[in-house]
């Protein structure tokens, strides 16, 4: 049994949904922008790479009051996913919700908070519960298209939607849905959180330069860039898939998942290198089948140096890429956005670029695809690895 790829959905800092995404990527643009907001005056970082106000506009007003902005992209991402696929009407039984957030609602938990301190009790929203909970993004989203096989909500930090991903697949070959919207969503922009990564100095701090701020595999690298945004893919078996005519965009091959069990928040490259060898144990593939990575390089200075060992470690000399160059580090949405990344350009032959790469580190050995690169492409791994040791890896071929 194969697991096929029929929709996608977006909403990033450089497109509403997945088709200007693409673009976008295709074009190398950043999303990557200053805060003006006086929230963000007295921080140390302030940029960040945040969704464009039109996003939203496909809302309704109960959406906009009832729910926070994370919920809010997962639903915007899922109902495209829901639509690329040709808005079918499966069995609600065997129909599945599988989104993962890092964080979950803190905009909704902050805004709160003040509130409270500021009007009491009665100031607090009677939404607020459903706003701040880890599992809104999949449980508005499976009342949004009526899933009932399940609505799971991996947390796991910035590999959150990556094991969404993976936990699809398995509920499909385990025989538990026939299809399954998967993928991770997260809203984070907030004065606490920056403030917060700024603190342990992983955020880059150049405020005078946001659009050339996030540089993975760069020598200049100083940290990464917060982003936000939601990415869905629509999963289902291959036989389903062609019984109703579906277009299949690409396949999920293979995935694995393993954690660390070592250090909070320093990446273990020797694991790292396990789970991809795991990913491809698990597609049938072998290391010379992969045309290109979507690395997780996040522009931190050693976790990118890191990465590389790891793939140079797996893999044979393989193209590398990432799309964190231009819309930042979406954290729990980030290896959905990957894994969607890469679905495309296997169906359209043609691998997105890492902008801002003027000098690569000599200690990174991986072929860094720097501009847009179009090639015979058949197969992909990407990268997703998260604080506390969370470490997944997804294997995708074309159809």
């Amino acid at each position: 049994m194969r697991v096929a790829i029929t929709g996608i959905g977006a909403v990033t800092p450089v497109g509403d949904d997945a088709a200007s995404t693409w673009t976008s990527l295709l074009n190398g643009r950043s999303g990557v922008t200053a805060l003006e907001a006086p929230w963000a005056t007295p921080l140390p970082v302030r940029i960040a790479a945040t969704v464009g106000t039109t996003a939203l506009d496909g809302l309704t007003v109960p959406e906009r009051r009832r729910m926070d902005r994370v919920e809010q992209f997962s639903i915007l991402a899922g109902r495209e996913a829901w639509r690329h696929a040709g808005a079918p009407d499966p069995d609600p039984d065997r129909l599945a919700v599988v989104v993962g957030s890092a964080i979950g609602g803190l905009n909704s938990t902050l805004e709160q908070s003040t509130l409270l301190r500021d009007s009491g009790p009665r100031g607090v929203s009677p939404h607020t519960v459903t706003m701040m909970m880890g599992n809104g993004p999949a449980a508005w989203l499976s009342i949004a298209i009526g899933a009932r096989a399940g609505a799971r909500a991996p947390v796991s930090a910035c590999a959150s939607g990556s094991e969404a991903i993976l936990m699809a697949r398995q509920m499909i070959l385990a025989g538990d849905a026939d299809m399954v919207l998967a993928g991770g969503a997260e809203a984070c922009v907030t004065d606490l959180n920056l403030a917060a990564l700024a603190q342990t100095r992983a955020l880059s701090t150049r405020n005078d330069e946001p659009s050339a701020a996030s540089r993975p595999f760069d020598a200049g690298r100083d940290g990464f860039v917060l982003g936000e945004g939601a990415a869905v893919l629509t999963l289902e078996r291959e036989d389903h898939a062609r019984a109703r005519g579906a277009q299949i965009h690409a396949f999920l091959e293979g995935a694995a998942l393993t954690s660390d069990a070592s250090n909070i928040v320093a990446a273990d490259p020797e694991n790292q290198a396990r789970t991809m060898s795991l990913a491809l144990r698990s597609s049938g593939l072998a290391a010379s089948d992969i045309d290109f990575v979507h690395a997780h390089a996040t522009s931190t200075p050693l976790g990118d140096i890191n990465e590389s060992r790891a793939i140079t470690s797996t893999l044979d000399r393989t193209a590398v890429t990432t799309t964190k160059s231009m819309v930042g580090h979406l954290l729990g949405a980030s290896g959905a956005l990957g894994a969607l990344v890469a679905a495309q350009a296997l169906r359209d032959g043609t691998v997105p670029g890492t902008i801002n790469v003027h000098e690569l580190d000599p200690e990174v050995e991986v072929d860094v695809v720097s501009s847009p690169r179009e090639g015979d492409f058949n197969a992909a791994l990407v990268n997703a690895f998260g604080f506390g040791g969370h470490n997944v890896s997804l294997v995708l071929t074309k159809d």
